[in-house]
């Protein structure tokens, strides 16, 4: 049985959390200078979710500007 919580976060997108191919995906998309609208729509998940992977992946230096 669900909750009326989940059920709104379902409708938001926020029912799972992604999987590794996708972070990776995103970060991909990231090194390739597209834009977090672009990713968005290329992979159909939210802008906030996005600007969050990127976050995270910066403060652990995964996406580290190649010289």
């Amino acid at each position: 049985m669900q909750t009326a919580s989940t059920n709104i976060c379902e409708r938001m997108g926020h029912s799972q959390e992604l999987n590794e191919f996708k972070r990776g995906t995103v970060i991909d998309c990231h090194l390739c200078n597209k834009s977090i609208c672009e990713i968005s729509l290329l992979l159909n998940i939210p802008h906030s979710t996005i600007s969050s992977i990127i976050t995270k992946c910066k403060q652990l230096g995964t996406t580290a500007a190649q010289s």
